[in-house]
């Protein structure tokens, strides 16, 4: 009988011992896109209890003081969800912001990352007459959704963007940007005369792995409307090639 109770309470512990806690959040990362100072930031991620024993979260560090965080403080049961929002100070904050978010929990492993990122504009308050904006420039591009597919880690990918002048003046290019700094602006056309089309040549190289949705934004002098947004999508991977060990499952490679 004694053996019995000592089996029964060692299979206990081994249950209690593999039983954990263990999470997914819906996204790890967040864009605002364009902000103007002093808008609203704020973003709330949502993390599921994916094990089976409650989680919980001790502890959210910013990696700045210019994000105040706020979370789930009561255990998060098995199946259910909790929230993390993460808000952005943007007074004061002129320019590209990009943030981590330091998740603490009782899982393993303990820590995960959260990031936010955006452009934050000057406010203006510029009041144009009406013959001002009759005599506009007007940016028109023919395409700004990008999908590139699966990309191979480390890879520069050249993108040519074809956009049009439609106004009545002068087009100028002031800038060309993006929140996530893997799109640089290679060539140097600045005006693009009334009626005229040009060709922006960018380079893509985007970091991290997996998904990724990175916004682009060209800034120009058209009055209606100064900055319009490109969208790229890829599938960042480790490789293109095919692995060894999967070329023929049959057969091994070491023969």
């Amino acid at each position: 009988m004694f053996k019995k109770i000592i089996l029964i309470l060692l299979f206990l512990n081994l249950g209690m011992a593999f039983a954990q806690p263990s999470f997914k959040f819906d996204t790890e990362s967040f864009d605002f896109g364009e902000l103007k100072e002093d808008d609203e930031a704020a973003h709330t991620f949502t993390i599921t209890n994916t094990g089976d024993t409650p989680l919980i979260i001790s502890e959210v560090r910013p990696s700045c003081g210019c994000t105040t965080p706020e979370w789930s403080r009561e255990p998060i049961l098995p199946g259910k969800t909790g929230a993390i929002k993460a808000t952005y100070g943007t007074h004061g904050r002129i320019g590209f912001f990009n943030k981590s978010i330091a998740v603490t929990t009782n899982a393993t492993p303990a820590t995960a990352n959260l990031y936010i990122r955006g452009i934050v504009n000057a406010k203006t308050e510029a009041n144009f007459t009406e013959n001002e904006i009759k005599l506009s420039p007007k940016l028109i591009i023919e395409k700004s959704v990008y999908n590139f597919g699966k990309i191979e880690k480390n890879t520069k990918i050249p993108v040519r963007i074809t956009v049009s002048n439609l106004g009545r003046s002068d087009l100028k290019i002031s800038s060309i940007s993006a929140s996530c700094s893997c799109v640089s602006y290679t060539s140097k056309q600045e005006y693009i005369k009334s009626g005229e089309n040009a060709t922006i040549e960018l380079v893509y190289a985007p970091s991290g792995f997996g998904a990724q949705t990175d916004l682009v934004y060209i800034k120009t002098n058209d009055l209606i409307k100064p900055s319009q947004k490109l969208m790229f999508f890829s599938e960042i991977v480790e490789s293109l090639q095919p692995s060894l060990l999967k070329v023929n499952t049959n057969e091994s490679i070491f023969k």
